[in-house]
């Protein structure tokens, strides 16, 4: 009886003991599981060996991902994760992604340098001309695509900028900068290494090849408050003043400054009277427009929380509109007495200039995005808007029928404020995206032409600034695009 039971309680032991899953290796799967989970734990106690910075995620898609751990497909081998591991070689997957977009940056950076882009395939010059000759292609389409092929072969080239400080361009970063209607000037907020902004204007008029050399033209007028909208205003007249809109600071209120181009360079010598700065006690401004529309001269929009403030500047009257989200975009119709806005909510309505605030007609045109608006782009027919948003989505809208007809892929945004750039004479759109590099498209049919990566590496401080033109430089100037990155301005020319 001992006997018998004790061979039973064996044979249970056993079976028991083959039924264990842990110790059961039925396909290469597990088998692949258990060797990582071993090789894991080898990393945790020989964390002395770093893990390569090239690596990849093609190599390691193919092994079983470990929470709290990353595998390096050169190494072969898993490494901790760990937030606040204090060893010499610390790994987050946010370093990870941040080696890897640097990795790819300089990929490109490289390739740039190596060869010409070309657009599309089969898409060169000697092929267009043969199509337009056998009458394939109009005038027309044939300009918009030479204007294509030019712009896929840009070629980046630094500029040199000249100043009456040459130190304060060695520290100075650019924060934004915005070129004029004619593209011979370039309004520029500096963040200054001591604290605050530092306003220029660049003259443009000397940007020719092959020397790309500007002068900076300086006014020690400093704010340490945020700029968190800026547009080229016509006062006297096109052009002849900037608009800051002004984050309010401690007990000092926001505002909106109508600041003179004057008082960096007088190019308009007896129009231009210097000091006539206006300043607008404006709390809590998120965006600005001038107003070119005849019907709503000499005014001014800006996009409140919750609110959108006109004011005439020479009566000083007052408008108020009262809205349900952030207006964070705006633009004015020139044509029609139209303001565009784009709210954090994802709305963008039209208020009707000639209803006053009065009831609830002054709403025109309401259209829809999933997510906050941060630009709205009113096309020269003004029966087309073209908008984006925090979800990276960039739009074009018909007016007439308030449906979305084209939409641009490819964008990268989370939640920063990014403008576009649309250019219906080169018949390119252009934004840069929150990771740093910038795309453009064929306004025609949402093509994309071109993807720069930044000459900085990404970061959210140093997200390029650019400005797009037909002509910089003034009316004899060539099409190209301006790119302001750290304390560096470089020119993307057509060859």
């Amino acid at each position: 009886m001992n006997k018998n039971s004790w061979q039973s309680r064996r044979r249970h032991g056993r079976g028991s003991h083959q039924q264990n899953p842990w110790f059961r290796l039925r396909d290469p799967e597990d088998r692949s599981h258990s060797q990582a989970a071993q090789s894991a734990q080898d990393s945790s106690h020989g964390d002395d060996e770093s893990p390569s910075t090239s690596s990849g995620t093609a190599g390691a898609s193919s092994v079983p991902e470990l929470p709290g751990f990353y595998f390096d497909p050169e190494k072969k081998r898993y490494f901790r994760l760990l937030p606040g591991h204090n060893n010499c070689n610390p790994l987050t997957k946010e370093s990870i992604r941040q080696k890897e977009m640097e990795s790819k940056r300089l990929r490109l950076l490289e390739e740039e340098d190596k060869q010409k882009k070309i657009a599309r395939m089969g898409f060169n010059a000697s092929s267009m001309l043969r199509k337009s000759q056998l009458g394939f292609l109009n005038v027309t389409n044939y300009c918009h695509l030479a204007h294509e092929l030019r712009l896929s072969c840009m070629e980046r080239k630094k500029v040199q900028i000249r100043s009456l400080d040459p130190s304060a361009l060695a520290s100075d970063r650019f924060n934004l900068i915005l070129a004029d209607t004619n593209s011979d000037r370039l309004f520029t907020v500096n963040d200054v290494k001591v604290g605050g902004s530092k306003y220029g204007i660049i003259n443009l008029q000397s940007l020719k090849t092959p020397t790309l050399k500007v002068f900076m033209h300086e006014n020690l007028y400093f704010t340490n408050r945020k700029v968190n909208s800026v547009c080229w205003a016509s006062l006297n007249h096109l052009d002849s003043h900037i608009l800051l809109c002004l984050m309010g600071l401690a007990e000092t209120p926001g505002c909106a400054t109508l600041l003179p181009a004057s008082l960096f360079v007088n190019s308009h010598p007896g129009i231009d009277r210097p000091g006539m700065l206006c300043s607008f006690r404006i709390p809590g401004a998120w965006s600005c427009a001038w107003s070119l529309n005849i019907q709503a001269n000499n005014c001014f929009s800006t996009g409140l929380s919750r609110r959108v403030l006109l004011t005439n500047v020479v009566t000083g009257h007052r408008q108020s509109f009262g809205t349900n989200s952030d207006v964070l975009a705006q633009q004015f119709a020139l044509m029609v007495p139209l303001l565009f806005n784009g709210c954090r909510s994802g709305e963008i309505f039209a208020i009707d200039l000639r209803c006053g605030n009065q009831g609830k007609g002054w709403k025109a045109t309401r259209l829809f995005h999933d997510s906050a608006v941060t630009s709205v782009r009113i096309l020269q027919d003004e029966q087309h808007l073209m908008a984006s948003d925090m979800a990276g989505k960039i739009k074009l809208w018909d007016l007439r029928t308030t449906k979305c007809i084209r939409q641009y892929e490819g964008h990268v945004n989370e939640y920063a404020y990014l403008p576009l750039h649309v250019h219906e004479e080169e018949g390119v759109l252009v934004a840069v995206g929150q990771d740093c590099y910038t795309r453009i498209w064929s306004l025609h049919d949402a093509h994309l032409l071109r993807t720069i990566p930044s000459p900085y590496p990404a970061s959210k401080a140093d997200i390029p600034s650019v400005a797009f033109s037909s002509r910089l430089g003034g009316s004899r100037g060539a099409p190209g695009l301006l790119m302001a990155v750290g304390q560096d301005l470089y020119c993307y020319s057509y060859s």
